[in-house]
Formats: C-alpha cells, sequence, structure tokens
C-alpha cells in the first residue's frame, strides 16, 4: 500500500470513528421529565470555579436548559463563589445561569464558620444548614450528583 492509500485510509477510519453521538438513556430528556443534577462547589480557586460553570454550561448545552433541573450546592471556600464581592466575572456567570433556573444553595454551617452573612451573597441563593447532608438529601430525590 502507497503512501496516498495509508493516509487515505487513516482518514476514513478516524472520521467514521468521530461521527458517533451519545444517546439519551429512556426516558429521553424533555420539559416533563427533566434531568436532574447537583453539582458541588467546593473550592475557591477561581480556575476551578470557571471550570465547574464550565462543565454547567456545557451539560445545559447539551440537554437544553428546558430538560435541566441543576441545582448547584457551594460549601467550604466555594462560597466565595456566591458572593456580591467575589470574583466579577464568576459572579457574572453565576448570574447567566441563574436566569436559567440553575438553583445555587448557600451552606450555613461554611455561613457561620467563615463568618458570612446572607446579605453578604448574591441575590436569590438558596440555604441549606448543610451543603453535603443537602447533596445526600438530592440524590435520594433522584438528582445525580455530577462532579465535572
Amino acid at each position: 500500500m502507497n503512501c496516498l492509500t495509508k493516509v487515505l485510509c487513516l482518514c476514513a477510519l478516524l472520521a467514521s470513528s468521530s461521527v458517533a453521538e451519545t444517546e439519551f438513556a429512556k426516558p429521553i430528556p424533555a420539559i416533563d421529565n427533566p434531568r436532574k443534577l447537583v453539582f458541588s462547589l467546593p473550592s475557591g480557586d477561581t480556575k476551578e470555579m470557571n471550570r465547574i460553570i464550565s462543565t454547567i454550561n456545557n451539560v445545559m448545552k447539551y440537554y437544553r436548559p428546558e430538560n435541566t433541573e441543576i441545582v448547584v450546592v457551594a460549601y467550604g471556600q466555594g462560597l466565595n463563589a456566591l458572593l456580591k464581592k467575589g470574583d466579577k466575572d464568576v459572579r457574572k456567570r453565576i448570574e447567566a445561569l441563574m436566569t436559567y433556573d440553575v438553583v445555587f444553595i448557600a451552606c450555613g454551617n461554611t455561613m457561620k464558620t467563615l463568618h458570612i452573612d446572607k446579605k453578604d451573597l448574591l441575590d436569590d441563593i438558596e440555604f441549606a444548614t448543610a451543603g453535603l447532608v443537602e447533596i445526600i438529601e438530592r440524590k435520594l430525590q433522584g438528582y445525580s450528583y455530577t462532579q465535572p
């Protein structure tokens, strides 16, 4: 086989393997049967916050916002993402996700430990007594716990 034929065969093989699509499991996600996901936001590192936010955006692009029910539980240093005085770019991205009904929940235990008051957080943030317990309870309610 000459070099050109080998290259063409390799290109054809790569092209055929790259068109595989992820198949939806039954029941297919829909408005009346959304994919329910809970994400954790435990890190105060801006790059990590943005990585998690990007993952949420990618999931919503794939399933479409109306076919998802997404909850993000912030605890530990991750609570910094929800501060009004936090990183401006992270704050804007979180506020944008909230317009698509993504729910952000702050851990009450972390708030006490870090001396953070509810008024210090973005508007429309929900609260849980304990962030990890909130994740456990969401899992028991049928949410998939996703750690990107």
